[in-house]
């Protein structure tokens, strides 16, 4: 069958009085362009883009994201207006390229795919060979001169059109394909010939009407309105859905539908079919990466159906395979796709994501977009595409995705330690994980719910898998390359991978997997490594990440930029030390109660909770000023003068107490107190809502030998510390939970009388900041006011969010699980900050603050420090820093830089 393009005047709608929903590309002209996404899809986008600068693309046309509205306002039915539009584009692809839609002698085939704004690869529904029948598969065999191909084609279409259409399971097929080559005798589906085909065809159809009720289409319209129509239905299918929410995409964006002039990889040992990466995805190297395979469709390079060969010579050399490269099988078209391929990403300025089909060595660009990739791989890419001259600093820094930095910030397999490798598959997602195995995706989220660390053991993954990929630690496969559905998804979750391991012997039934000698059961563990494509036996030990080389690079471009500091939570030395490599640039955030928690001070804490007066509870504070003091000592040494943020006790004191009675025994035992006695203190201190109770501040005026206690530890520790490294150490310390200036007066008063004694005893001051934590919307209203005594206020939107919402955060999961589901809020307003309500908090508590006093320092210490669009939010709101865990210091670190380039690029 020869396909030709030629320049042909682009059509218009059937009625100039309907909407426009149908845009031709194809013979050098198109009716779009890359940047109308949001409309085209990017699919649609980049196919008319690609057609416009003469790149050799079959012919076709994309229905717009408007329609996928249109189909689900009007009930799921396709209106006649669009199938008038689809016949016109129809007969315009039929004149480029010599045959026509239904016609017997000189049929036109066309694929039917899904194309949302954003990428979601596997996630929504593709047909290909639409327009076969009984007849017309006659008039494809006639015109290509090739049967077998004609039948093979047939076969294809009916497998996926039934499967994705009329819902017949995929398996059915399989199932019927392998025990006719069973029966006789053979290994290969390229063996077969038509007639053996036609027989499996005639299976096929008789599979449809028992499992669907209904017989296979024979009508090649009422084929090309279902394949449309399932593309629409497949944006709201369970995969695509769970896809969204997991990146955050819009439920209303839709997805557009692409119709185009089928081309064939499967019509001999002349064409092929492959998917190519500009750059590798799992790295960044510059350097061609992909692979196909001779005479196939591209479905069976993605699905994973067969594992495929290298494009490169180089890469196949590297992978040891004996079977020919591209470079090698076809290199005349190799070398066309190497020209394309750099122009390409010379001229989207990024590395893409291709696919493309030789058919009887004529090569044919099917998609481009930009490539899926490990963070890793991301960070090279932007970091080289600089140094190339492609893009600048700063758009180097808006390409990473913030939240995914947590890739590079999580340990790797130890290099120094001797591995037991069992097998070795494909490094198709880079990173190391260990975890039980599990054989199917339920069971992976339902184990990693229980918070079990799971692998996701499959032969091959497929679209539906997607909530078992992103709940596992890491995804193993038998079959699929290095561009399968699985190393594809994994690579964009950020999960390790390894795919195409044929070792793998998995009895889905039985629940078991062999590899060689080796056998393990659901339960088991294992490691994979990512980055080797190493399959390990057993939990093996793991290697801390680091911040060097292209990593460090973006890092540091994004300080240069950034306005926000960053600094990091932290209480411990461990904490501290890994807030610091990670560029924290101060402690904002120290809860000295967890400091109590430690078994050796819990016994001395609860002696302080359970006296009975105030001489009993100094006597006990005396035993905890020294551990208080040693902490802070070694906080101060570790920050090197950066500042420290001292959060005084907040929790309520029963928190501290046992509430088993055999553990009030044993304290009662520890302490020389009768037990009862301990019983009737826990039901004192017993309160209906603790987190709105007896905490924080109230518990300090309360019990103000507490504040004296802990103030003493922070100044004593300061001047030790400035006496013993030379460093101004300059103590913040925050008081929680202050709803009105007179709790805050009272405490301040108790933390200045303090500092005066120690710096009369130890004859040294220490410069020191009094401030408070803005968590009450009553202390928000009131900032103005407490603004006139405090030095800094420091934004705890964890309990502001819970007092704003009146929910508590403890029980707010399944609350809030239903409301985002269903539209009710946005996002979990304890992830992301609530910028209509709680945000109008802070912004009113910033301004009335800075009002009062213009140098008043203003953070944030919720976990909404860490999130990249609350940090947006901050930067709008012109505070002075974020304070988040040390993890997500890099994080917060690029988002800012970003939030900076966003603001200035509005205002601009």
């Amino acid at each position: 069958m020869k396909v030709f393009c030629m320049t042909h005047e682009i059509g218009i709608p059937a009625n100039s009085n309907e909407p426009k929903w149908v845009y031709q590309f194809g013979g050098g002209s198109a009716d779009g362009t890359a940047k109308e996404r949001d409309l085209l899809g990017g699919k649609g986008a980049n196919l008319a883009e690609m057609a416009s600068i003469g790149l050799p693309v079959p012919p076709g046309f994309t229905i717009s994201t408007d329609m996928c509205s249109v189909f689900y306002e009007n009930g799921q039915i396709l209106p006649d207006g669009l199938k008038r539009q689809v016949q016109v584009a129809l007969d315009h692809v039929g004149q480029l390229v010599g045959a026509s839609y239904g016609s017997l002698e000189t049929p036109l085939l066309v694929s039917v795919r899904s194309g949302a704004r954003v990428s979601m690869p596997g996630m929504m529904d593709t047909v290909l060979n639409l327009g076969l029948n009984d007849e017309t598969v006659e008039g494809l065999a006639q015109r290509s001169g090739d049967r077998r191909f004609a039948y093979d084609s047939y076969r294809r279409f009916i497998q996926m059109y039934a499967s994705v259409v009329m819902e017949v399971e995929h398996d059915l097929f399989e199932d019927i394909l392998d025990t006719y080559k069973n029966l006789n005798g053979f290994t290969k589906d390229t063996e077969l010939e038509a007639d053996h085909w036609a027989e499996i065809i005639d299976q096929y159809k008789a599979c449809v009407i028992e499992h669907n009720g209904k017989p296979f289409p024979s009508d090649v319209y009422e084929q090309l309105w279902g394949a449309i129509s399932a593309v629409f239905l497949s944006w709201h299918s369970r995969r695509a859905a769970t896809y969204r929410k997991l990146h955050g995409f819009a439920d209303d964006w839709g997805t557009a539908v692409n119709v185009q002039a089928m081309v064939f990889g499967n019509m001999g040992d002349n064409s092929a079919t492959g998917v190519a990466f500009t750059r590798n995805p799992a790295t960044g190297e510059k350097v061609l990466y992909g692979e196909f395979l001779i005479n196939a469709q591209g479905e069976d390079v993605v699905a994973g159906i067969r594992t495929p060969q290298p494009i490169t010579t180089a890469a196949k050399e590297a992978a040891g395979e004996t079977l020919p490269s591209l470079e090698e099988a076809m290199p005349e078209a190799f070398a066309q796709f190497v020209d394309i391929t750099k122009h390409l990403e010379t001229h989207y300025r990024d590395c893409q994501d291709i696919e493309f089909t030789i058919q009887d060595g004529k090569l044919w660009m099917l998609q481009t977009r930009s490539g899926k990739r490990t963070t890793g791989a991301a960070v090279k890419i932007a970091v080289d595409m600089v140094s190339e001259g492609l893009i600048s600093k700063q758009e180097a820094i808006m390409r990473i995705d913030c939240l995914s930095l947590d890739q590079l910030l999580h340990p790797t397999l130890d290099p120094n330690v001797e591995r037991e490798v069992l097998t070795t598959g494909l490094p198709a997602s880079p990173g190391a994980a260990v975890g039980e195995i599990v054989f199917d995706a339920d069971t992976a989220e339902q184990l990693a719910g229980q918070g079990k660390s799971v692998l996701l053991v499959r032969v091959e993954t497929s679209p539906e898998d997607i909530h078992g990929m992103h709940a596992a630690s890491g995804i193993l496969t038998a079959r699929g390359g290095m561009t399968s559905h699985a190393a594809v998804v994994a690579r964009g979750m950020g999960r390790p991978c390894v795919s195409g391991a044929g070792a793998l012997k998995i009895d889905h039934k039985a629940k078991t997997l062999t590899i060689g000698e080796g056998h393990f059961k659901e339960g088991d563990k294992l490691t994979i490594d990512g980055s080797t494509g190493q399959v390990l036996a057993g939990e093996q030990p793991m290697r801390s990440a680091e911040m060097t080389g292209d990593f460090g690079t973006l890092m540091a471009w994004a300080d240069e930029i950034r306005r926000l500091k960053v600094r990091a939570n932290a209480e411990t030395g461990r904490e501290t030390k890994q807030a610091l490599e990670f560029g924290a640039q101060g402690i904002g955030l120290c809860r000295t109660e967890h400091m109590f928690f430690e078994a050796s001070r819990i016994t001395a804490m609860r002696e302080m909770i359970l006296a009975t007066d105030e001489t009993g509870r100094r006597t006990a504070l005396d035993k905890l000023l020294p551990m208080q003091k040693s902490d802070f000592e070694e906080l101060f040494s570790l920050m090197k003068g950066l500042p420290v943020t001292i959060r005084l006790l907040d929790p309520p004191l029963h928190e501290f107490l046992p509430h088993e009675r055999a553990e009030m025994a044993t304290l009662a035992e520890e302490i020389g107190l009768d037990v009862e006695a301990i019983v009737k203190r826990v039901a004192e201190l017993n309160e209906f809502n603790p987190m709105l109770g007896h905490r924080g501040c109230r518990l300090a005026i309360t019990y103000p030998e507490i504040t004296q206690m802990q103030a003493r530890a922070i100044f004593e520790a300061a001047i030790a510390v400035s006496k013993k490294d030379g460093e101004t150490v300059r103590p913040e310390i925050m008081i929680p939970l202050i709803a009105t200036r007179a709790e805050f007066d009272v405490l301040k008063q108790v933390v200045d009388e303090t500092a005066q004694a120690v710096f009369k005893e130890q004859g040294q001051d220490v410069p020191y900041d009094v401030g408070t934590m803005i968590e009450l919307p009553r202390a928000a209203l009131q900032a103005g006011d407490i603004a006139q005594s405090a030095q800094f206020f420091s934004f705890g939107t964890n309990d502001l969010t819970q007092t704003t919402f009146g929910l508590s955060r403890d029980d707010a999961a399944p609350i809030l699980n239903h409301y985002t589901q269903h539209g009710i809020l946005p996002v979990d307003p304890f992830v992301s900050i609530d910028q209509e309500g709680v945000g109008k908090l802070v912004e009113l508590g910033a301004s009335q603050g800075r009002e009062t006093s213009s140098d008043l320092k203003l953070g944030i210490c919720g976990e909404h420090g860490g999130d990249p669009a609350s940090i947006e939010f901050f930067e709008r709101t012109q505070l002075d820093y974020v304070s988040c865990s040390p993890f997500r210091v890099p994080v917060a670190r690029l988002a800012a830089a970003q939030a900076f380039l966003k603001l200035q690029d509005e205002t601009s």
